[in-house]
């Protein structure tokens, strides 16, 4: 169960770690434009996609975390246009968390885990299924939609795309700072100005109250408390191993101790044969996990959205 409040200390992260996934074109220095590319395979989630206007739609029912990242991409593109230059607004990685893995929903669950388990071993079985999270052909897919219009820049004008769109610097003291350009004037735009360590400091720290009491009134809260324990019993009985019957990390218990089974060099080079015997193993421990835990998540996840907290559970 992924977190689901979105800290507002975010810019910085945004900034360092390119969580706009940018994904320009250019036309500059004298140079002409090469044809705009079409979307890439990597685009499941239609909400990710540029509409005709050029402008993401941000999904219907988004968090105030993924609307700020939406609007970021829109006010980088607009940045972009009016220095004579095209871009494509694009957001990669929103829909992973669409997979319904978590037994929020307990028949879209029902129906991925009866087939995937809990998603480890699926590409050893599934390599050339780009919908396989890690199986080769979701790897091998480039979710740039302008990936072929960028290739035909020539070094002048990708010269100038970059300067235009700005990128981050770290200093000698090791702090990361935007330069001038369109990915700041996007990021700022979706999450207001740059924030002072002070603001930074003050802003985690009530960030970390919230998620302390969130998490004490779930895991103190009496029906939840006999749902877990239930839900323990039962996975016992099932020959399920219980390391917590805490509500905030029963639900992704069962999961984490799986994916500790998967070799640490990964599935992808296994040998099919016991992929799909490691696969079929994973299934059936991930349908007794959501059997198990089908009361408890039907009372956890409505109260999960009263008391949200960041971070992941287990």
């Amino acid at each position: 169960m992924a977190h689901i409040r979105i800290a507002s200390a975010f810019w910085p992260v945004a900034a360092a770690a390119g969580v706009l996934v940018l994904a320009g074109c250019s036309q500059g220095d004298g140079g002409s434009a090469a044809p705009a590319a079409a979307a890439g395979p990597g685009d499941r989630a239609p909400s990710s996609k540029a509409a005709a206007n050029g402008e993401l739609a941000v999904p219907e029912g988004a968090d105030e975390g993924t609307r700020q990242i939406y609007v970021s991409e829109n006010a980088t593109a607009a940045c972009m246009r009016k220095k004579g230059f095209t871009y494509t607004p694009h957001v990669s990685g929103v829909g992973a968390a669409e997979i319904p893995v978590d037994g929020q929903d307990y028949e879209l669950a029902k129906k991925y885990r009866e087939k995937f388990g809990f998603g480890f071993f699926a590409p050893a079985v599934y390599p050339d299924d780009p919908t396989v999270a890690g199986s080769k052909a979701h790897e091998a897919q480039d979710t740039n939609p302008d990936r072929a219009y960028l290739d035909a820049l020539s070094p002048a004008q990708r010269k100038a795309y970059d300067k235009a769109m700005g990128t981050a610097k770290q200093l000698a003291s090791g702090k990361k700072v935007m330069l001038p350009g369109c990915v700041k004037e996007g990021i700022e735009k979706g999450y207001g100005p740059e924030k002072s360590q002070a603001q930074l400091d003050r802003e985690r720290a009530e960030n970390e109250e919230q998620d302390r009491a969130a998490k004490q009134a779930l895991n103190g809260d009496p029906q939840l408390i006999s749902l877990a324990q239930q839900f323990a019993s039962c996975l016992r009985d099932e020959g399920i191993a219980v390391t917590t019957t805490q509500p905030t990390a029963i639900g992704d218990m069962v999961k984490f101790a799986t994916v500790s089974l998967t070799p640490s060099s990964g599935v992808q080079n296994m040998d099919e044969e016991e992929g799909r015997a490691k696969l079929t193993q994973e299934i059936g421990i991930a349908l007794k996990d959501l059997e198990c835990g089908k009361n408890f998540r039907a009372a956890y996840f409505p109260k999960l959205a009263k008391h949200p907290f960041s971070g992941m559970t287990g």
